[in-house]
């Protein structure tokens, strides 16, 4: 199984986003200034559609 989170944390740090709090279970809640929203991120992130749906919360147009 593939691991992307490193892949998509580096990603979201680069584009100015950070991390605000712990959310419900294995879940982080993160703050996009590009999207001027919080998001949440899994802990370990194994799916492609899952980390771009990440990104695409985030704002960021990048897909893995």
């Amino acid at each position: 199984m593939a691991d992307y989170t490193k892949q998509v944390l580096s990603l979201l740090i680069a584009n100015g986003c950070y991390f605000i709090r712990r959310g419900k279970g294995s879940h982080k809640m993160w703050y996009s200034p590009i999207s001027k929203r919080p998001f949440t991120v899994i802990d370990k992130i194994e799916n492609r559609h899952t980390a771009n749906g990440i990104l695409k919360d985030a704002g960021i147009n990048k897909k893995l």
